[in-house]
């Protein structure tokens, strides 16, 4: 029972990481950018909001939670925002091709993460540790997290953790209950009648794709000061950029709907993490390396199915990856 639990634990904090990606990309898609630059934006907020916490808490004799909470998402969040507006900036007004855009913000985004965060890993070192920051990300639900079975595997994360299940769950209702949300729908599907219906196109897209990835940039920051337990390491960006591949697929898997997102998100962590614990809960061996590739596997299954079954309701916006020529209406 006891592997069982922190099989679930695991899978579930894996999860999140990727759950703030798809949300992140769920809202870009809905205007119809394909942001393939998600790793690297993930991959910036982590850096940023690590930075920010590391340089408090070594510079403050007191350092206060609430306040070492504030700067870390503030910077990760913001810092993922500029990067969606340059972002923006080459793919709406400039009407340069997403994929090629996308691309090259991964490219971009890792080598600047990598770059800021190495300033904070001592000489000679391949890793450094924000230890207070972890204390304040990582810890569980007071008293919840002492429920038996119930508390540990539901109360046993930290904040960002239902922090994510919030922000998944809003954000299914911001689309399908407000008028804003149906302008971004209206957009993503077609552009040109959204416009002619007195839409501002260009300026709902800078506002999606600047939000959605502002909160991709918070699962870098989870990954790190939750998740790796408020280590950034010279291999860090490699790892966050890997689990933000997965991001982009599960917004495909779940059907462009964040709250299917949930619980994709931690079927590609059970999947991750079985191969440490099945062989002690079941007595069966698995291979780690062929273990650890099975939600890439899953991810690729499933889109396989969703192309070949044609379904209308399994596509996206219908004016997804493509450049909007207000001329050619």
């Amino acid at each position: 029972m006891t592997n069982f639990i922190a099989l679930i634990i695991r899978s579930v904090i894996f999860g999140t990481v990727v759950l703030y990606g798809a949300i992140g990309e769920t809202i870009t898609e809905k205007v119809g950018h394909l942001n393939l630059g998600t790793p690297g934006i993930m991959c910036i907020g982590g850096a940023f909001g690590f930075v920010g916490a590391y340089f408090y808490e070594t510079h403050t004799a007191d350092p206060n939670g609430a306040l070492c909470i504030l700067i870390a998402l503030s910077m990760s969040f913001f810092a993922s925002l500029v990067a969606g507006l340059l972002y923006s900036i080459l793919t709406v007004s400039l009407l340069i091709n997403q994929n090629v855009v996308g691309l090259t913000m991964t490219i971009f985004g890792v080598g600047i993460g990598k770059f800021f965060g190495s300033y904070v890993i001592p000489e000679g070192a391949v890793s450094t540790k924000a230890s207070f920051a972890n204390s304040i990300f990582g810890a569980k639900m007071p008293v919840l997290s002492d429920w038996g079975f119930v508390g540990q595997v539901v109360f046993s994360y930290g904040f960002m953790m239902y922090l994510a299940l919030l922000i998944a769950v809003l954000t299914y209702l911001f689309f399908q209950k407000t008028r804003i949300g149906l302008n971004l729908r209206a957009i993503g599907e077609n552009p040109a009648t959204a416009d002619a219906a007195g839409i501002a196109v260009n300026k709902y897209k800078y506002l999606a794709i600047c939000i959605g990835s502002g909160i991709t940039g918070l699962g870098g920051v989870y990954y790190v000061l939750d998740y790796s337990s408020a280590t950034w390491a010279t291999a860090a960006g490699d790892a966050i950029e890997s689990l933000a591949w997965l991001s982009v697929a599960l917004v495909i898997f779940v059907r462009w709907n964040t709250v299917w997102a949930i619980l994709g998100s931690y079927l590609f962590g059970l999947c991750y993490w079985a191969y440490a614990f099945v062989p002690s809960i079941t007595g069966i061996n698995i291979n780690t390396d062929i273990a650890q590739i099975l939600p890439y596997v899953v991810t690729i299954l499933v889109l396989i199915v969703r192309n070949v079954r044609k379904n209308k309701g399994h596509h996206g916006p219908a004016y997804l990856g493509m450049s909007y020529f207000r001329e050619e209406r």
